[in-house]
C-alpha cells in the first residue's frame, strides 16, 4: 500500500498547532507546513480547518498573535502560545501519550 496523506485525527489539531506554536511563533501557512513536515507528509491540514483552530484557540486564550512582515516582506498575523497555552499543551501531551499507549496495548492483544 503506497503511503499517502491524510486528515489529522479528529480532536488533535490544536494540540498539534500548539506545539508547532511552542517551537516558535508562525503564519497560518508555516503552520500548515511544519506540520507536514514533522510528520513527514502524513498529515496535510486544510486551510479551513487551521483557520478555525486559530480562532478556536485565540478565543480560549491559548495562543495570541501580533502583526509582522514575512520572509518575503509581506504583512501576516505570527501567532505564539501564551501561559495557559503551554499548560494546555503539556496537559495534552500526557493525556494522548497515555491513550496511545492503551489503544498499542489494545492492538497487540492476542
Amino acid at each position: 500500500m503506497p503511503d499517502k496523506s491524510s486528515d489529522v485525527v479528529q480532536g488533535t489539531l490544536d494540540m498539534l498547532v500548539l506545539k508547532t506554536l511552542a517551537l516558535e511563533p508562525m503564519h497560518g501557512y508555516g503552520r500548515s507546513v511544519r506540520i507536514e513536515q514533522m510528520s513527514k507528509g502524513v498529515f496535510r491540514p486544510h486551510a479551513g480547518s487551521l483557520f478555525l483552530a486559530i480562532q478556536r484557540l485565540q478565543r480560549d486564550g491559548l495562543i495570541d498573535g501580533e502583526w509582522k512582515a514575512t520572509e518575503n516582506n509581506r504583512r501576516a498575523r505570527y501567532y505564539f502560545l501564551t501561559k495557559k497555552g503551554r499548560q494546555r499543551l503539556s496537559s495534552e501531551t500526557r493525556e494522548w501519550g497515555r491513550q496511545a499507549a492503551a489503544i498499542a496495548r489494545i492492538l497487540e492483544a492476542s
